[in-house]
C-alpha cells in the first residue's frame, strides 16, 4: 500500500520531500482506527472534525446502502428528488429562522465560495459596485480562490496573493480586543465598498481554536446589518453539535444572512456541503433576466446518497443519547481544564462544547508546522493518538461517542506532552 502511495499519490498540506511516510489505515470502529500493522489509534480530532458519530457507523451505513439500491445519483439541474427535499425540510427546522434557501455543493471550501460569489453578484445584479469583503485576521475558510482570499493564514495563500479578490481584515474580538474589532469594522462598512463580512462563529478552527464571545459577534453582525453588508457564518467546523449547540449561531441573538455547512453534515461518510441564504438574497437573483441567475453548480449537487447520509446523521445528532454524549465530553473537558490550566507550561486552556484547546508556553515564536509542533505530533502518534497540533496549540475535538476511558488516555498523554516535550 505504501509503495503504491509513494509512487502515485499527492497528499494535502504535505511537503513530500521532508514528510514522514503516511500511516496506512485499514479499518475503523467508533473512536478507533487501526493501521496495517494492527496498531490502534484513538481519533482525538474526529478525522479533521468530520466524524462525530464514530467510524463505520452502522446506522449511517445502512441509510447509504438503502439509498444506493433506489437512486444513487441524478443531476440536480432541472430535477429534484425526495432525499434532497426531505433533508431541506429537516435542516430548516434546525437552522435560524431567517434562513430560507439551501444551495448544495461538495465541501466546505465550495460552500464558502458560493456564499462569497452570491454576495458579490447580489450587488452586481442591482448595478451596485461592491467588490470587496471583510474577514477576521487569521481566519481559515478553505482552499478555493474566494475562500482562500478570505483566509488570513498567509503561508497557505502567499503564492496567490496577486490573484485574489480584495479582503480587509479586522481583529478577532477575543477578550480585551472587542472594541478594536468593533472600531475596525465600523470604519470599513461605512465606505460602501464591501459586499460581505465572513467569520467562523465563536471558534477559529485552523488558527488553533481561538474563541470569542457571542455578544461580540452579535454587535458586529448588527453593524453590518445597519450598513447593508451581508454576513456569512462559516459553520463548516462548528456546525452539528461541536460547540454544544447544533450551530454556533444558536448562541447569537442576531443571525447571519448566510451559513456554510459541511464536514459533520454527513457524519464523515460522503463529501457534501450546503450554503444557506435569507429570502432577500435569493430574491436578488429572481428575475426575468436569465443573466441574473446564480450560475454556479457541481456535478454531484444534492447527491441523493449524500442526502441520505446527512438525514441519518441528523437523526443521530438529535437523539437524547448523542446530546448526552456531547454534555459528557464537555464535562470531561472542563474537568481536565481545571486540572491542567495551572501547570507552569500551560499558557491558556479553552473549552467550548466538545472542543478543547491547550496552549503550551514556548520561548519565541512557533511556526504553524515548526519543529516543536512536529515533536508533539510524533509524540501523540507514537502513543496511538491522532492529534494535529497547530504550532504550540494542542486541541482535542473527538467523536461524540468516544468512551471515558479513551478520553482519559488522551488527557494523560496531553499532560505528559506538556511536561516532557520541548
Amino acid at each position: 500500500m505504501l509503495e503504491i502511495d509513494n509512487q502515485y499519490l499527492w497528499h494535502p498540506y504535505t511537503q513530500h520531500k521532508t514528510a514522514a511516510t503516511p500511516i496506512a489505515i485499514t479499518h475503523g470502529e467508533g473512536a478507533l482506527l487501526w493501521d496495517e500493522n494492527g496498531k490502534q489509534y484513538i481519533d482525538a480530532i474526529a478525522s479533521w472534525w468530520v466524524n462525530p458519530f464514530g467510524h463505520s457507523n452502522i446506522y449511517i451505513a445502512d441509510a447509504i446502502y438503502k439509498q444506493l439500491t433506489t437512486l444513487e445519483h441524478v443531476l440536480f439541474g432541472g430535477f429534484t428528488h425526495q432525499p434532497a427535499t426531505t433533508l431541506a425540510q429537516r435542516l430548516m427546522a434546525l437552522l435560524p429562522s431567517n434562513q430560507k434557501k439551501l444551495f448544495f455543493s461538495d465541501n466546505g471550501s465550495t460552500a464558502v465560495e458560493i456564499a462569497i460569489k452570491a454576495s458579490l453578484q447580489y450587488f452586481y445584479n442591482q448595478g451596485v459596485k461592491r467588490t470587496k469583503i471583510i474577514a477576521f485576521e487569521n481566519g481559515f475558510h478553505g482552499d478555493t480562490f474566494a475562500a482562500m482570499a478570505a483566509s488570513g493564514i498567509s503561508f497557505f495563500t502567499e503564492a496567490f496573493r496577486g490573484s485574489l479578490i480584495e479582503v480587509a481584515r479586522i481583529p478577532v474580538p477575543t477578550k480585551g480586543n472587542e472594541q478594536a474589532s468593533l472600531d475596525a469594522l465600523k470604519q470599513l462598512v461605512t465606505t460602501g465598498e464591501y459586499a460581505a463580512f465572513i467569520f467562523e462563529p465563536l471558534v477559529q478552527g485552523a488558527a488553533g481554536m481561538v474563541m470569542y464571545e457571542p455578544e461580540a459577534l452579535d454587535t458586529l453582525i448588527t453593524i453590518c446589518n445597519d450598513n447593508q453588508v451581508f454576513t456569512i457564518a462559516d459553520e463548516v467546523m462548528t456546525g452539528f453539535g461541536k460547540t454544544g449547540k447544533t450551530f454556533a449561531c444558536d448562541y447569537l441573538t442576531t443571525q447571519p444572512d448566510m451559513m456554510c455547512l459541511s464536514k459533520a453534515l454527513t457524519g464523515g461518510t460522503i463529501p457534501m456541503a450546503i450554503t444557506t441564504f435569507t429570502q432577500q438574497i435569493f430574491d436578488g437573483f429572481y428575475d426575468d433576466d436569465v443573466n441574473k441567475a446564480l450560475f454556479h453548480g457541481h456535478t454531484f449537487t444534492a447527491n441523493p446518497t449524500g442526502c441520505a447520509a446527512a438525514l441519518a446523521s441528523l437523526e443521530l445528532l438529535n437523539t437524547s443519547e448523542m446530546q448526552t454524549n456531547i454534555v459528557r465530553v464537555n464535562s470531561r473537558h472542563l474537568a481536565f481544564k481545571s486540572a491542567i490550566e495551572k501547570h507552569p507550561r500551560v499558557k491558556t486552556v479553552r473549552v467550548l462544547g466538545v472542543i478543547l484547546a491547550l496552549e503550551i508556553t514556548r520561548e519565541g515564536n512557533e511556526d504553524y508546522y515548526g519543529n516543536f509542533r512536529n515533536k508533539l505530533y510524533d509524540f501523540f502518534i507514537g502513543k496511538g493518538i491522532i492529534i494535529r497540533p497547530v504550532g504550540n496549540i494542542v486541541y482535542i475535538l473527538p467523536p461524540y461517542i468516544i468512551s471515558d476511558e479513551h478520553l482519559t488516555a488522551i488527557y494523560e498523554n496531553v499532560t505528559e506532552a506538556v511536561e516532557t516535550i520541548y
